[in-house]
C-alpha cells in the first residue's frame, strides 16, 4: 500500500463522512504559524510585523521591515478530547479520552531588496488533527463505525512578494502550495472486524493570496489579506464498503477525490498609545467553510452532501514594551465552530475561547527569542449521529487544548 498520504482539513472531514454516511461538518484549523502570534492569540497578526512570520498572514506587511528578516520556531499542541454519555443500540458505552501531542514547526525568510520591494519564503502548517479511538471501542456491537482512526498533517509552502507604493500604502501577494499526509480507518457496523473504510491519499493544491497595508501614521496601521484556497485532487489507496453491504471491499483508488478548501480573509489593526509603552491590536478572520457542500469524484459521482457553515475568529490583544530587552503580550480570541446542525465524535468541534500570553527577550542586538502560551477552552456539544448500516449514536464531546511555542528571530 502506498505510504504517502494526503489530507487537508477538508479532505479528512469529507472522508469521515464517507464512513458515517451522514452530512457532517467539522472545522479544525491550526493557528500555529508562530510563537509570537500565539502569545497574543494572533490578534493583529496581519499587520504587526514584529518578525518574518507575518508573511503567513499578510504578504503586504513585509514592506514594514527596514531590513531582511529570518524567523523559525515550533509550537507544541496538546489536545484533550473527551467523549462521554455514549449511547448506542440501547447500550451505554464507556467514555473515551483521546489525547495527543504534536509539534508544529515553522521557518520564514524575508529579503528586503530595496526601499520598495521585499520577497519572502516560508514553511508552516494551517491544518491538522489527531483523534484515534481505542481498538476496543464498539468492537463487538458495531459502534466502531463512528470512531476509528483519524489523523492529518499538512504543510504550506509559501512564496510571497510585497511592494511599497508610498509612505502609507503597501501591497503584497504570493503562492501557497499545500501538501499533507493522513490516515482514516473505520470498521463495518454490520460485520465487526470488517473494514468499512480504509483511506490513505496524497495530493498537492495550489492557492494564492493578496494583501494590503495602510499606515495612518507611525503609531497606527491597518492590514487586510485574502487567501484563496484551491480544490485539491487527492489520490491514493481508497477502499470503501457501502453502508448496506456486508461483503466485498470496493477499490475506488482509480478515481480522485475533488475537495474545495475554504478561502480566508482577515482584517487587523494596530495602535500604539501615545506617551505610553502600550499598544492594542485586533483581528477579525473569516473562513469560508460553506464552500464545501458536497464530496465529488473525478468519475462524476457525488459521494455525499454536507451542511457546513462559515467560521469566524475575533481576537483582541495588548503589547507592553517593558524596556529595550523585554516585551510582554497577551490576547483573547473567540473562534466559532464550522459545525452547524450536524455533529461528529470523530472530529469534535465547538465554539472555542483562546486565553493567551507571551513575551519577547531581545538578548542581543538583532537577535530575539519569543515565547507564547495559549489555553484553548471548548464547549460541551451534544452529538447525534446516524448511519444506514448502524443504530444511531448519541454522545457529548468536549475538546480543550494547550499550545506552547518558542520562536527565534534575526534581522540583518
Amino acid at each position: 500500500m502506498n505510504k504517502k498520504r494526503l489530507f487537508t482539513k477538508t479532505l479528512l472531514a469529507a472522508t469521515i463522512t464517507l464512513a458515517t454516511q451522514q452530512a457532517t461538518a467539522a472545522g479544525f484549523q491550526l493557528n500555529a504559524q508562530s510563537a509570537t502570534g500565539l502569545g497574543r492569540a494572533f490578534a493583529g497578526d496581519a499587520v504587526i510585523a514584529d518578525n518574518a512570520s507575518v508573511m503567513s498572514r499578510n504578504a503586504a506587511a513585509m514592506a514594514l521591515f527596514d531590513s531582511s528578516q529570518f524567523s523559525t520556531g515550533v509550537n507544541y499542541i496538546k489536545t484533550d478530547i473527551d467523549v462521554t454519555d455514549i449511547e448506542y443500540a440501547g447500550q451505554s458505552l464507556d467514555s473515551e479520552n483521546n489525547s495527543s501531542g504534536t509539534p508544529v514547526p515553522n521557518i520564514y525568510y524575508v529579503h528586503r531588496l530595496n526601499d520598495q520591494w521585499a520577497f519572502g519564503a516560508g514553511i508552516y502548517s494551517n491544518f491538522g488533527t489527531t483523534n484515534n479511538f481505542d481498538d476496543s471501542f464498539g468492537a463487538t456491537n458495531g459502534a466502531s463505525i463512528y470512531g476509528g482512526t483519524t489523523e492529518i498533517k499538512s504543510i504550506n509552502y509559501a512564496l510571497t512578494v510585497s511592494y511599497r507604493i508610498n509612505e502609507q500604502f503597501s501591497i503584497g501577494g504570493g503562492l501557497d502550495i499545500v501538501q499533507g499526509t493522513g490516515t482514516l480507518k473505520r470498521e463495518s457496523a454490520l460485520v465487526p472486524g470488517k473494514t468499512a473504510l480504509d483511506v490513505e491519499a496524497d495530493g498537492v493544491g495550489l492557492g494564492w493570496n493578496l494583501g494590503a497595508v495602510y499606515e495612518l501614521d507611525e503609531r497606527n496601521r491597518f492590514g487586510f489579506s485574502y487567501h484563496y484556497s484551491p480544490e485539491i485532487e487527492a489520490e491514493g489507496d481508497m477502499y470503501y464498503l457501502p453502508a448496506a453491504a456486508t461483503t466485498g471491499s470496493p477499490d475506488i483508488s482509480n478515481q480522485k477525490l475533488l475537495m474545495p478548501l475554504p478561502s480566508m480573509a482577515e482584517f487587523s489593526g494596530y495602535h500604539e498609545i501615545k506617551d505610553t509603552k502600550f499598544a492594542v491590536h485586533y483581528s477579525v478572520q473569516w473562513i469560508g467553510w460553506s464552500s464545501f457542500d458536497e464530496l465529488n469524484t473525478s468519475g462524476g459521482e457525488t459521494l455525499n452532501e454536507y451542511n457546513w457553515q462559515d467560521g469566524m475568529h475575533y481576537a483582541i490583544g495588548g503589547t507592553y514594551f517593558l524596556n529595550d530587552a523585554w516585551t510582554l503580550r497577551a490576547g483573547y480570541m473567540y473562534d466559532t465552530s464550522a459545525q452547524d446542525q450536524d455533529t461528529s465524535i470523530s472530529v469534535p468541534d465547538s465554539d472555542r475561547q483562546w486565553f493567551s500570553g507571551g513575551f519577547s527577550y531581545h538578548f542581543q542586538k538583532k537577535h530575539t527569542v519569543d515565547f507564547g502560551f495559549t489555553y484553548l477552552l471548548g464547549k460541551d456539544v451534544t452529538v447525534s449521529e446516524t448511519n444506514a448500516a448502524a443504530a444511531p449514536l448519541t454522545a457529548t464531546t468536549h475538546a480543550d487544548a494547550i499550545l506552547a511555542g518558542v520562536q527565534y528571530s534575526y534581522s540583518f
